[in-house]
């Protein structure tokens, strides 16, 4: 009996997963990349670490996704973060819990885990196809390639899009399929920055001096959410995983206009003990010796003038400000500088299986879905989960004459 054939459109972590579940099953498994080699924004990840998930309780986790909770949670739930470390134990790749409580391959970089990968893939049938920039369909319904040979086309029995986001587009996801999708009738949500900077009008001074450096152990508050974390200071504004956690809230803010966040410099001190610190201060010490003292780095200094140029002596009022440091947001950074992207194909335009409803046969996962999720291993964690349900939904569509009476 001849193979039932799959075709995967994208090598990242959706596509790499689900390839090697369908090839484990007996499936025929192309591969397909527009990329000269497999997994390139994974590796890119990796340059920082590789952080492959998370390991906060299930509950709290699941939360991080926001709306799309509802639905990822019981996709994420099947592939939970221990599975995905004991996937990696699987290809001798053991894993660690950092200080903060995520989770990195004991090598710290993704090439020795997308090895193995490859290898395993290959072991098991799946056919790799660089160079091949998918560009729709041909009236026949074939998949047509551009490729450095010139124009190709493959059909297979279904087909899996795991094309990414639109956030990295010298890394392959520039989300150019949105078009092709978009005239094949599917529904899909217009594409925004996320995980990015935000711009605020630093002084001159900020600019030239601080620009680079970190404000540590801070929190970041926008109307009822808050973040502990850090942040680095950019010309433009601010960058780190404090802001990037508030993506979501500050793009649905900045909708009616710029914003005001509130930056506690000193999270772990309380007003009324940092307000009797700062009334200790000598006769004639200068403000910036005070603010030192009160545990402020130059840098933090720096943004606390800038947001409040004329600062009160008054050591309660001056307390209430270091625990409230308004920062006037103007805009986010736009796609071309943000880790990951919102928008993409709308959650109701595929059934339960991740199939298209408007192309059966076709179904999506990992980051052209439409959801959104902060840095800390979310984003890995969500991809490989949902490349894995799709290829289980795949399994079940392509199994479903055999189960017929």
């Amino acid at each position: 009996m001849t193979s039932r054939s799959l075709a995967i459109i994208g090598a990242g972590p959706a596509g790499l997963i689900a390839a090697e579940h369908a090839s484990g099953a007996g499936f025929a498994v192309d591969l397909y990349e527009k990329m000269p080699t497999p997994g390139r924004k994974f590796l890119m990840a990796g340059r920082g670490g590789l952080n492959l998930t998370h390991s906060e309780p299930l509950p709290a986790f699941l939360g991080r996704y926001r709306e799309a909770s509802n639905w990822l949670g019981p996709v994420i739930a099947k592939f939970d973060p221990p599975a995905l470390r004991a996937w990696c134990e699987g290809l001798d790749q053991p894993t660690f819990i950092g200080s903060s409580g995520r989770v990195f391959p004991e090598a710290m970089k993704a090439s020795p885990l997308l090895r193995a990968w490859r290898a395993r893939l290959e072991a098991q049938g799946v056919r790799f196809h660089l160079r091949h920039d998918w560009t729709g369909w041909n009236d026949d319904g074939a998949l047509c390639f551009d490729t450095p040979e010139g124009p190709v086309t493959a059909q297979a029995d279904a087909t899996l899009l795991a094309l990414g986001g639109a956030s990295w587009p010298r890394l392959g996801s520039d989300g150019g399929w949105a078009e092709i999708l978009e005239a094949a009738g599917v529904d899909l949500v217009p594409f925004s920055a996320s995980n990015c900077g935000v711009e605020i009008g630093w002084s001159a001074i900020t600019k030239d001096r601080f620009a680079g450096a970190p404000l540590k152990t801070i929190a970041l508050r926008l109307d009822e959410e808050r973040v502990e974390g850090e942040l680095i200071l950019a010309r433009y504004g601010l960058e780190g995983g404090a802001v990037y956690a508030l993506s979501g809230p500050i793009r649905a803010a900045l909708a009616n206009g710029p914003l005001t966040l509130s930056l506690d410099l000193r999270p772990h001190v309380d007003a009324a003990g940092l307000g009797a610190k700062l009334g200790k201060a000598k006769k004639g010490q200068s403000l910036s010796n005070l603010l030192r003292k009160a545990g402020l780095s130059p840098q933090a200094i720096s943004v606390l003038r800038d947001a409040v140029p004329d600062l009160p002596r008054d050591a309660a009022a001056l307390a209430a400000l270091i625990k409230a440091v308004p920062l006037r947001v103007t805009a986010q950074r736009g796609l071309d500088r943000a880790i990951s992207s919102a928008g993409g194909i709308a959650r109701d335009a595929v059934d339960g299986n991740f199939m298209l409803k408007a192309r059966p046969g076709v179904f999506a996962a990992g980051e052209m879905l439409d959801w959104d999720a902060p840095t800390g291993g979310y984003l890995l964690q969500a991809s490989f989960a949902t490349g894995l349900a799709a290829a289980r939904g795949i399994e079940a569509w392509l199994n479903r004459d055999s189960l017929r009476p």
